[in-house]
């Protein structure tokens, strides 16, 4: 009766992929593997100048390992340069990491922008403005309060 009980605590449903309670480890570290690597590669094996000025943020390996989703953040004025860079070194890319990534496949390798640095520097913007306001607002306060 027992090992009736221990099968049926094994539900046949499951929770869809995106919601599971806490991601696989291997994922996590191949992608941390991925940054790592990428990251030297374009530091000192790209011979592109397009790409030198890229900072790899983060990379998102799937559950299955078939797609790496790899954030990257450049000078704004360089970005479809870099994309375009990116894009023509992604088997040169790909051939090193399964060298050195020793897997039977290697994920397949996708470059996104990242926005979040952009939202930073607007977000660090609009503080530094409402700092600066409260500041000259408060002298203004105290002096004619007092």
């Amino acid at each position: 009766m027992a090992a009736a009980k221990n099968k049926s605590d094994k539900s046949r449903f499951s929770l869809p992929a995106g919601l599971s309670p806490e991601p696989k480890r291997r994922p996590v570290r191949v992608a941390d593997t991925i940054r790592n690597e990428v990251s030297m590669l374009l530091l000192l094996k790209v011979k592109d100048p397009a790409l030198r000025n890229v900072t790899i943020i983060h990379v998102n390996v799937s559950n299955d390992l078939s797609r790496a989703k790899i954030y990257y953040t450049c000078p704004p004025e360089t970005d479809k340069k870099v994309r375009e860079g990116l894009n023509r070194a992604k088997g040169f890319i790909r051939t090193y990491l399964a060298k050195e990534l020793q897997m039977r496949y290697v994920p397949e390798l996708v470059f996104f922008s990242d926005p979040s640095v952009d939202y930073d520097e607007k977000m660090q913007k609009i503080f530094q403005e409402i700092a600066s306001e409260n500041e000259s607002g408060t002298d203004g306060n105290h002096s004619g309060s007092q």
